[in-house]
């Protein structure tokens, strides 16, 4: 089995969640109870437990954006970040970065996108074209 990641994390409405989450991004469901339930995050596990989101700050600076720390993200091959960057803006999503390209011509050249959960949880998705460049320094 390929190693994939577990993060949990405090949203403030598991029925949000659920349809940010299973509807909006497309993760399937996993386990759930009263207080907290799984998602398949685009090949990682991760658990929303109902309490108070962390806390965030726009300190991370990557090229001339500051953008939400900490936050949780993930990267997808071209193929699968073009469509959901399509479906995100289609449905109006408040972008906190919208998608864009970042590193154009360079090592490590993505295309990346930031926004938030429903409870505020800051999420960034990139897209490479070359999955080589993704440790490119």
């Amino acid at each position: 089995m390929p190693s994939c990641f577990h993060l949990a994390y405090h949203v403030t409405d598991l029925e949000d969640a659920r349809r940010f989450y299973g509807d909006l991004l497309g993760c399937r469901e996993g386990r759930s109870t009263d207080t907290w339930v799984d998602f398949d995050f685009f090949g990682h596990q991760i658990s929303l437990h109902l309490g108070e989101p962390f806390k965030t700050t726009n300190t991370g600076k990557v090229g001339d954006h500051m953008v939400p720390m900490p936050h949780l993200g993930v990267v997808l091959d071209m193929a699968t970040w073009k469509p959901l960057a399509e479906k995100l803006t289609a449905t109006g999503l408040e972008f906190v970065l919208p998608p864009t390209v970042r590193f154009a011509g360079e090592p490590g050249e993505q295309s990346t996108m930031f926004f938030r959960d429903p409870s505020g949880n800051p999420i960034e998705v990139k897209g490479f074209a070359d999955t080589s460049g993704i440790f490119a320094s």
